[in-house]
């Protein structure tokens, strides 16, 4: 990748140094060498707005920034121009699927929108590089979006740049990945930004006796504003349900309540993300929306549930459905980071340590557990019918393949070709 023959913007910066900042020059010999890299760093390194910024220079065209929600792709573009003192649509920009406020040079854009665009336009003409933010969430429109890339940067754009980072992944793993679907030399390297910003004592608060997730979790976040002082709170819950329960419970706390969910109008994710009104403290009942890539302003204390909905295929009756379970290692540790962003902070987890050792170390692949009739029908556009065609960090199960060709046959969205 050339660097460009002009200065970067001035770019304002963070109140305190932060990690990135020290990994910067290996990032860019990274994509210089290889043309990708991976790049591992804690929440709140500032991975997500520093690192696309501080590429700037080095990169010829748009730098496109996957996030896996809407809420985490305003946010990033938001906190982006605050560094360039701009407004959003101007050198920043973001896209999703209702909203557009392109910008210039760098567009933050929810998954999707990197699918459509690479079926509109293959080549990403005028699209320079492509950082997939979060991607241990494993989603299945990230593991296409990342397959479609290296298919096109394999035919047609070699000179495609190409990002992957997150907090907690299994780095080399990915690395060698990368390295193997596009038989780089030298091989795709790991880089590393090391510390959070500041440190978080975990505390293992389990329920005592039978009691409902609810009642014990609204009993946790009254306590912390007892006995913690000052900040913020976030509560992680599973969904949507919860969240209004735990909200009728704690309608009498000397505290703002907010709720943060996908379902929310943009107005209200934009109001619990902001800051505080003093002399009130905020709680924010939120689900994994807060997970990543968002910065809830003035929160120094999580309580986790330890619960996430996630989507899971029912063969006995074709479809899939959204499934209550407990949330992996990985996505524990990036709920703590969560109070460690702007001050030390504290996480609370409503089970047991012993427990915790027996959760799974990462989150299953949504691409293992989900109807694939969509997935199938992106391929399809794509021109294959074959998912072996096209290079998968987790290979879509044969089984989940033929049941959705079948159906889309079924359904006449598919011809005798596939």
């Amino acid at each position: 990748m050339e660097r460009l023959p002009y200065t970067l913007l001035r770019v304002k910066p963070p109140h305190t140094a932060l990690p990135v900042e020290d990994v910067i020059g290996d990032i860019q010999s990274a994509l210089n060498q290889s043309g990708m890299g991976v790049l591992v760093a804690p929440p709140g390194s500032g991975k997500t707005t520093v690192v696309p910024l501080r590429l700037l220079e080095m990169v010829s065209g748009k730098i496109l920034v996957l996030e896996p929600r809407r809420l985490a792709t305003r946010a990033a573009a938001r906190r982006m121009a605050y560094h360039l003192s701009e407004s959003v649509g101007e050198t920043v920009g973001y896209v999703t699927r209702d909203d557009r406020r392109p910008g210039r040079r760098i567009e933050v854009v929810t998954e999707g929108i990197l699918t459509r665009r690479l079926q509109n336009d293959p080549s990403l003409e005028g699209v320079g590089l492509v950082v997939f933010d979060e991607f241990h969430e494993r989603n299945l429109v990230s593991d296409l979006g990342l397959a479609l890339a290296l298919d096109t940067r394999s035919a047609l754009r070699p000179d495609l740049g190409i990002l992957v980072m997150s907090a907690t992944i299994d780095a080399e793993g990915v690395a060698g990945f990368l390295s193997s679907a596009s038989e780089s030399k030298p091989p795709v390297p790991v880089i590393t930004a090391q510390g959070r910003s500041h440190p978080v004592d975990i505390r293992w608060q389990p329920p005592r006796g039978r009691i409902r997730m609810e009642d014990h979790v609204a009993g946790l976040v009254r306590t912390a504003l007892d006995t913690e002082s000052g900040g913020d709170v976030l509560v992680f819950l599973p969904g949507m349900g919860e969240i209004n329960r735990v909200a009728d419970r704690l309608g009498d706390v000397l505290a703002e309540v907010h709720r943060l969910h996908g379902s929310l109008p943009p107005s209200d994710q934009d109001r619990a993300i902001s800051p505080s009104t003093p002399p009130f403290r905020k709680v924010v009942l939120s689900t994994d929306i807060a997970e990543t890539s968002i910065t809830v302003e003035g929160v120094r204390v999580v309580i986790d549930s330890g619960m996430a909905r996630s989507p899971r295929y029912d063969a006995r009756t074709g479809m899939t459905r959204l499934t209550t379970i407990p949330i992996s290692r990985a996505s524990a540790d990036q709920r703590a980071g969560r109070a460690g962003r702007t001050e030390p902070g504290v996480a609370i987890r409503a089970w047991a340590r012993l427990e915790h050792g027996a959760r799974p170390p990462q989150i299953e692949p949504e691409i293992t557990q989900v109807d694939l009739a969509g997935f199938m029908l992106e391929l399809a556009s794509w021109g294959i019918g074959d998912p072996t065609q096209l290079p998968f960090l987790e290979p879509p199960p044969p089984r989940s393949v033929e049941e959705a060709l079948l159906l889309l046959t079924r359904l006449g969205a598919l011809d005798d070709r596939y």
